[in-house]
């Protein structure tokens, strides 16, 4: 099963050494539960977690305290929630969505039912995944007290109710699952624009912004449509929004190694990546002893476990940088198997193993959680 799969179970079951309640504040130091009221007075919270499980849902990760980045201002009083920071993160994952819907939007039934690299799933099965993930996440935004019954049927089936929601998609005609996703993606756009300042929505995880919940969302489609990318044999250009998936990335270093079970280092790390169009992707301290190098859309195609390490331009100095990179994810879930070396994602004419960097266009840098810098999706 590779990590790809394993991320459609996206209510999982983390085992560790250790309490529940434990690892779930190491996580989150300093989230609050969903409120009480949202699912019926249970509440999210560690005390509620099943034993030796903690539960998670293509949430934004809890920021490490190793991994800064860039500020930035809160809203004056009385502004609009939706910033120019905000707005930009939103019209980033409408063009997302857009060049995956170009993939998808013209092919006939052989099409939508080719295998993906997910196993057992076709370009259906991603596109029904997405069409459900923005659904749910509409009805946390617009109803949270119905998200709270559908928190409450993920908790009761939670290594497969996201698998069901794919499967219920990918058997309908393409046309109407195409229609469905656009519809859907719509209606969470113009939720998430419509939001008060200061907004948070109750999720799998911690609480969201309209920031977090968009670039969560991002993340999620740009995996999948390399998925689907890869299954139809093209080859996509990237863009300036991996800046949002970089960060992720980063900010989730710590979430990589203690979901294996790992004490994560006590340092920072220096991170620096070069964004397709010569810009620096930079993050942690200019002195820091240990660094990761190399290319951002490199970086993305690791962390989010769509390439081997061995095909990618991204290089580690020191031993505890060289663990992450074997062991790095961005996404909520269990530790994935990761794909074979020479996988699809990772063609030569894509990102090469050693030095170079695709020939394509995009910048780095960008909002990956919230304005004030909050978590990572």
């Amino acid at each position: 099963m590779t990590p790809s799969r394993e991320t459609k179970a996206v209510l999982i079951r983390v085992r560790i050494s250790g309490s529940p309640r434990s690892f779930v504040r190491r996580l989150h130091p300093v989230r609050r539960p969903v409120p009480a009221k949202v699912i019926g007075g249970a509440g999210i919270s560690p005390e509620n977690f099943p034993s030796t499980r903690a539960c998670f849902f293509l949430c934004p990760l809890p920021c490490s305290p190793h991994t800064p980045s860039q500020r930035h201002r809160h809203p004056a009083r009385g502004v609009r929630a939706v910033s120019e920071v905000v707005r930009a993160v939103l019209d980033d994952l409408a063009e997302e969505s857009g060049e995956l819907d170009a993939l998808v939007g013209e092919l006939g039934e052989g099409g939508w039912a080719r295998g993906t690299p997910a196993e057992g799933w076709s370009v259906a099965h991603q596109i029904a995944h997405l069409a459900w993930t923005d659904r749910v996440a509409l009805m946390a935004v617009t109803d949270p007290e119905a998200f709270g019954a559908e928190l409450e049927k993920a908790l009761a089936a939670p290594e497969t109710f996201a698998d069901q929601g794919a499967e219920e998609g990918a058997r309908s005609a393409p046309a109407e699952l195409l229609a469905g996703w656009r519809a859907g993606r719509e209606r969470l756009q113009e939720a998430l624009r419509a939001a008060p300042e200061g907004a948070r929505f109750p999720w799998y995880g911690p609480p969201m912004s309209v920031a977090s919940m968009a670039t969560g969302r991002l993340m999620e489609t740009w995996a999948h449509g390399q998925d689907v990318a890869d299954a139809l044999g093209v080859l996509r250009v990237p863009t300036a929004r991996l800046r949002h998936v970089v960060r992720i990335g980063v900010r989730a270093r710590d979430y990589s190694f203690m979901v294996r079970g790992i004490e994560p280092p006590g340092e920072a790390f220096r991170v620096e990546l070069r964004s397709p169009d010569g810009e620096l992707l930079t993050y942690g301290p200019e002195d820091a002893a240990q660094r990761v190098t190399g290319d951002a859309y490199a970086f993305c195609l690791l962390v989010t476990q769509r390439a081997h390490r061995s095909d990618l331009d991204v290089r580690a100095e020191g031993p505890d940088a060289d663990r992450w990179l074997d062991i790095a994810q961005a996404f909520a879930g269990p530790p994935g198997k990761g794909r074979a070396p020479g996988g699809a994602a990772a063609s030569e004419e894509g990102v090469p193993s050693g030095e170079g960097q695709p020939s394509s266009e995009g910048q780095p840098s960008g909002e990956a959680a919230a304005p004030e810098g909050g978590g990572a999706a």
